[in-house]
């Protein structure tokens, strides 16, 4: 029987508690299971396996198993889904993780595909769509940032790009962060002097702007450049990041010595420049292999029930970065098993290069390298190397994987620790999982919008922060309380139709319940808060209450939070349900903790008010602010080019503008920066 991709039936991850221990909890281990008693929960899931296995084609193809909610358990693949499903009803050696999904299994779907290889690759697309609890799962989804050089008849563009590759122009990536690209582009520019201005900003130019001044832009916009010569700019720089790196500086340092010998050494100079920008570039990758052109590197490294995949990206020759991944998965899986269902999610919507180097192999490997093949129209070696250069590559992503994940141990075991005594502080029951802070932000009630965080033991959710724009028409401007009470009211009925739960706690009379709340609850993907802070006073914590309590919804432990005199950090007063306010002493580490949320929260509500100010700017005009007409709008956009250079100005910059005084200018520098932005805090 062929292993699938994911997960071997006898080493299938464990339900959501185990899973979501395992990522908050250093050196854990299993949770007791009676296997007796699992097997005889499972009668009803066998039966329905039972009843499905029937029924399920000989062929390759995907099954899914769903329980009697309808939510899907477990995605896999197999080259006969009736062998596979049947394999599950085997009356003896199945071990207790695997009874406790068959136990909640109500139905199994199935869809036939060609090939196993087909079934591997629409496997990898529905479980990164569909995160059952019981498949291994990536945590972080962002794609790449890649360089792109624009196709543009005038003056080719280079920018950072994200997302689909629908622009025409060269792509050279992938890079492992938006910092290291934003590096190489502003080296890129030293080197090849390209523009890297929007195209409106292009078309808008009447004089060279200040990448000019600081030899960054040779100013195609203004002719400052004939546009064959840029044209050859442009192929130089593509030849470079293409790997012709040192055909590239062979010929600028070529022209440099042409240029002194003929004494004119302002050109050899710009020419000497542009050779330290190059050099610049190729010292900040790192180690540059000389036998590996283009690969991505796979470590594997586990420890205290956490596995850590660190992948490298080397193109043209040059390293461009790394980055950690830490995928949810069972504890007892070995590396190899993680990092085969790894894979497949990870190359699902990548493109994929010509080798794929790995620290562990893994049974179906094959399988993945023809899928990859055929996916990308090349043939794609997927390896294990046991010597030499490529070895060599492989242990520094496994070190690095090492390092990265005990830098995750420390800052988990050291979460967990504030999320104790947050839970003390608060009179919690249990440790929160998932804490939720709201804050609101606005100017004298424009453009109006609450704001959602979410934190948990991992830190930061930031996939999973939320933005309310306020659409209560008979609001009263600056309402905090209204704007409160639409943003709850909004977020909890959407949570209660998408996700219901019991709304009552458990009693001793209801065990029922509990285990159902339970089960919802303690899921690491679970949408339910276990902790709301509402940023404000005790007049926000009320509404706060009234609202749910409306909804139906009666036992969400709350808090808020309102900052102390003056907005002096650390003289916060603190305010439950039924109890007094009351503060934290000046160095409690849970004080600073919830400050952080809550600093969090009011800036992601700002920068998302600033955000929507500025696009009410580009619908209304710069009229929205007082004291600017359309004569005053169009004399700063003539001198600025943009709305964001104009945000960016100084208010000495601004007041250089022809028509507009001192007293304008501070008005319009007011406008757009954060300390005319308020938040319900009182």
């Amino acid at each position: 029987m062929n292993r699938r991709q994911n997960i071997d039936p006898a080493t299938e991850p464990d339900d959501r508690e185990d899973a979501e221990e395992e990522q908050t909890l250093p050196e854990a281990t299993d949770a007791a299971f009676d296997f007796a008693e699992a097997e005889g929960d499972a009668t009803a899931g066998r039966a329905a396996l039972a009843r499905h296995a029937r029924l399920a084609p000989s062929t390759p193809g995907v099954y899914r198993m769903l329980d009697a909610a309808g939510d899907v358990l477990y995605v896999g693949k197999a080259k006969n889904i009736h062998k596979r499903v049947a394999s599950y009803l085997r009356p003896t050696g199945i071990e207790a993780r695997i009874a406790r999904m068959v136990a909640a299994t109500a139905s199994v779907e199935f869809v036939s595909t060609r090939t196993e290889t087909e079934a591997l690759l629409l496997e990898a697309n529905l479980i990164k769509r569909l995160r059952p609890r019981f498949n291994v799962l990536m945590r972080d989804d962002k794609s790449f940032p890649y360089i792109l050089i624009a196709d543009d008849p005038k003056a080719p563009q280079i920018v950072k790009h994200r997302g689909a590759r629908n622009r025409p122009g060269a792509y050279f990536g992938p890079f492992a962060s938006a910092g290291a690209v934003n590096r190489t582009i502003t080296a890129l520019e030293r080197a090849f002097l390209l523009r890297s201005c929007s195209d409106a900003v292009f078309e808008s130019r009447t004089r060279p702007c200040l990448l000019h001044q600081i030899k960054r832009c040779s100013a195609p916009c203004t002719g400052e450049i004939a546009p064959e010569d840029y044209a050859e700019l442009v192929k130089e720089a593509k030849d470079f990041l293409a790997g012709r790196s040192q055909a590239v500086k062979s010929h600028l340092a070529a022209d440099m010595e042409q240029a002194a010998e003929a004494l004119d050494y302002e050109r050899a100079a710009i020419y000497r420049d542009r050779l330290a920008a190059l050099s610049a570039i190729q010292t900040q990758q790192g180690i540059n292999p000389r036998g590996v052109v283009e690969a991505d590197v796979f470590g594997v490294h586990q420890e205290g029930g956490f596995t850590c995949i660190e992948v490298f990206f080397f193109r043209t020759g040059q390293n461009w970065g790394n980055r950690a991944y830490f995928p949810r998965a069972d504890r007892s899986l070995a590396a190899g098993d993680v990092l085969g269902a790894f894979l497949a999610q990870f190359y699902d919507d990548k493109p994929c290069p010509r080798l794929i180097l790995l620290s562990h192999g893994f049974d179906d490997g094959p399988l993945l390298a023809e899928a990859l093949s055929v996916k990308s129209g090349f043939r794609v070696e997927v390896a294990v190397p046991q010597r030499g250069e490529k070895k060599e590559l492989v242990a520094h992503a496994v070190s690095n994987a090492r390092e990265a994940l005990g830098r995750k141990l420390a800052d988990t075991a050291s979460q967990r620790r504030l999320l104790e005594g947050l839970a003390e502080v608060l009179g919690l029951e249990r440790l929160p999982q998932r804490i939720e802070v709201y804050d609101n932000s606005h100017i004298q009630g424009t453009n109006a919008l609450g704001a959602m965080i979410v934190a948990g033991p991992e830190g930061f959710r930031k996939n999973q922060y939320r933005k309310f724009n306020i659409r209560t028409a008979t609001l009263t401007p600056g309402d905090d309380y209204g704007m409160m009470r639409e943003v709850l009211t909004r977020r909890f009925k959407r949570l209660i139709d998408e996700s219901p739960r019991p709304a009552a706690p458990a009693t001793e009379g209801n065990a029922e319940v509990e285990g159902a709340a339970s089960e919802a609850d303690n899921r690491d993907d679970s949408p339910w808060p276990d902790l709301v802070i509402i940023d404000g006073g005790l007049g926000q914590l009320n509404a706060a209450i009234e609202t749910l309590r409306e909804l139906g919804i009666e036992h969400v432990p709350m808090v808020a939070v309102a900052k102390g005199p003056d907005r002096d950090a650390g003289r916060e007063t603190f305010f439950l349900p039924g109890r007094p306010g009351f503060r934290l002493p000046p160095r409690e580490p849970v004080l600073y903790f919830i400050q952080r949320l809550r600093d969090e929260a009011h800036r992601f509500a700002i920068g998302s008010h600033r955000q929507r100010r500025v696009r009410s700017l580009r619908e209304s005009g710069l009229q929205e602010i007082a004291g600017v007409g359309p004569s005053r709008k169009r004399a700063l956009l003539h001198h600025f080019g943009t709305l964001k250079a104009i945000e960016r100005a100084s208010i000495s910059d601004l007041a250089r503008v022809p028509g507009v005084s001192v007293e304008t200018a501070r008005k319009i520098y007011d406008y757009f920066h954060e300390s005319g932005a308020s938040s319900n805090a009182p």
